[in-house]
């Protein structure tokens, strides 16, 4: 099989990708055609079907395994596919593991390594708090250490969600032993709860979209939510640190234009936004180097909209 991470322009492939997108749409002249996103484990291809009813494209949909030929072109500096035929495979007749991305880390040591945080927290209130969420709910735990942190935008793959966790509670830890005056318990429960409601907020793979309950309230709501009704379980929780808490939660985006609905208050919450931002934008720019892999080194790779930015890798 030729993964989406080695295609390059100029060539004509034969494969069989997943569909993770179709939908139609027109040209400036009023052509219809269809806008195609297929996947694979190693990434995403933006394609055309620029004559959707013609001889050689049969009928598939999105999350559909579709056996495609076409060409590889180059347009805005993207890779993008222009497929002249197309055909739906059965699923029994291809390995899913070969089209779903997955974390390139062992989740089974990620897990333990979370685990140990969990242990570490000494406060007894927040220890059983987390005990109960990760410990003593064995299905939950399996959901999260398989879920995605996100749709697209950064950590979109099986794993994701538990890399970028752990990568924001090893920030927070870094953080207090440089500023004492951090609560290291409050910090590393906020940062180890921060992302929970994304198992609520988005569907499993292949799908990896947002849910009815994710599109009303989204993550931040749904995972205050969640440590609340867990709080409520646990007998003479202090309100006050019950409340620091949630309010870690709730405002770990930072800023109300990016979705929390507090600012940060506490300085606790303030260092889970920066270790928050920190992890998502550095993968952001990863995903962005791994997706112009093709491109020379120090070229520069053009304006990135998540980045708002030109970017390039550094020189040698």
């Amino acid at each position: 099989m030729k993964f989406i991470e080695t295609l390059r322009e100029g060539e004509k492939i034969h494969e069989v990708y997943l569909c993770k997108q179709k939908n139609t749409a027109t040209t400036k002249n009023g052509k219809e055609y269809e806008n195609v996103i297929l996947q694979d484990k190693t990434g995403c291809l933006d394609a055309k079907i620029w004559e959707p009813h013609s001889m050689g494209i049969d009928e598939f949909d999105a999350l559909d395994y579709v056996e495609v030929g076409g060409d590889i072109t180059m347009y805005n500096g993207q890779l993008q596919m222009s497929i002249k035929r197309a055909r739906k495979v059965e699923e029994q007749d291809i390995n899913p593991a070969d089209y779903l991305p997955c974390t390139s880390k062992n989740t089974d040591e990620m897990m333990a390594e979370l685990l140990k945080y969990v242990i570490s927290v000494e406060n007894p209130y927040y220890k059983q708090l987390l005990t109960a969420l990760f410990i003593d709910n064995q299905e939950f735990a399996k959901a999260f250490r398989k879920h995605s942190a996100a749709k697209s935008i950064h950590h979109g793959f099986i794993g994701g969600l538990l890399e970028h966790t752990l990568s924001v509670v090893k920030l927070c830890d870094f953080y207090t032993g440089l500023y004492p005056v951090l609560n290291r318990d409050l910090l590393i429960t906020a940062a180890i709860c921060h992302d929970i409601g994304k198992v609520y907020e988005l569907s499993d793979f292949p799908a990896n979209d947002y849910t009815d309950a994710g599109q009303l309230l989204g993550h931040i709501v749904m995972g205050c939510e969640m440590v609340g009704n867990i709080i409520q379980t646990i007998p003479d929780f202090p309100k006050k640190m019950a409340n620091e808490l949630k309010h870690c939660i709730l405002a770990h985006h930072g800023e109300l234009e990016y979705g929390s609905p507090k600012k940060p208050a506490l300085i606790e919450a303030l260092a889970l936004n920066f270790a928050d931002n920190t992890d998502a934008k550095m993968e952001m720019m990863n995903e962005i180097f791994e997706s112009h892999a093709n491109i020379d080194s120090e070229q520069w790779l053009g304006y990135q909209k998540m980045m708002e930015s030109n970017v390039r890798k550094t020189s040698k």
